[in-house]
């Protein structure tokens, strides 16, 4: 791909990336709403529950949201779910607590993994936080059992709380009867959709200034062939708007036109 576009409009870092700093993400209402969630079930010590379509921000979202626990107070215990066993989520989650201990017993896991999380609280002054992104692939083995790390002396001590993140389906999957002492702890739920034009118009343009640009390159006619073409989704967004400016630099075009756009939504799906 040609990447003269950068040099061409006078980007000063790439445009529509993911890895942005968390002080430069667009906090909108749903981030907010999400972050709330978060913060009450960490509170309670139980679980939250985030849904939404691929490339809704739900990552983005989880990123800010636990940027607000101070570091020193929380420890992030950061699981990207596979489609594995619940040994191999066990084994995910002891590396996150910095141990790398393995076995094939569920007993041992549990039981150290209930070990750390009590030397994290009354030794280290830490609450940890366990938060699952892609958790829509979990194995119904997974959701079936997860619960039962979450149990401390008698279930009386709510010391591990859990963010599942994932697809629409995610929810959906909590509803079997298997998985209901999983959902019974779930305290809120939160839900990333397809955005209005006025808020993917105001997203767009905020990529664009902190990437250096202060000028909007793209005409009300292409903002519209973007919001149409992405489904109000931002991961598309974003790629449709970045592809449009490398063919209007091809063009050497001073502005993205939807013709721009359409050439950019050959190239991704």
């Amino acid at each position: 791909m040609n990447k003269t576009y950068k040099n061409y409009f006078g980007f000063s870092t790439e445009p529509f990336i993911s890895d942005i700093h968390c002080q430069d993400i667009l906090v909108t209402p749903e981030i907010e709403a999400v972050s709330e969630r978060i913060q009450y079930a960490v509170r309670l010590g139980a679980i939250a529950l985030i849904t939404g379509e691929v490339g809704a921000g739900k990552s983005t979202a989880l990123r800010w949201s636990l940027e607000q626990f101070h570091p020193s107070e929380y420890k992030t215990l950061w699981i990207t779910a596979t489609s594995g066993s619940i040994l191999e989520f066990y084994r995910q989650l002891l590396r996150a607590l910095d141990n790398d201990a393995t076995s094939m017993s569920k007993a041992f896991y549990t039981r150290t993994i209930r070990k750390e999380v009590r030397e994290l609280i009354k030794e280290k002054g830490q609450k940890p936080v366990v938060v699952v992104d892609e958790a829509s692939l979990l194995r119904m083995e997974v959701l079936t059992e997860l619960h039962t790390i979450t149990q401390f002396e008698g279930d009386s001590k709510p010391w591990l709380p859990i963010i599942l993140a994932g697809q629409i389906n995610l929810e959906e999957n909590l509803r079997y009867r298997k998985a209901l002492p999983l959902a019974s702890r779930v305290v809120a739920r939160g839900s990333l959709d397809a955005v209005k034009k006025n808020e993917m118009d105001q997203y767009l343009s905020h990529h664009l200034s902190i990437a250096g640009m202060k000028t909007q390159l793209y005409t009300d006619a292409a903002l519209t062939a973007i919001y149409q073409g992405s489904g109000g989704i931002y991961r598309k967004a974003n790629n449709l708007a970045r592809g449009a400016l490398i063919a209007a630099a091809v063009d050497k075009a001073s502005q993205v036109i939807p013709e721009h756009v359409q050439i950019a939504s050959s190239e991704i799906f």
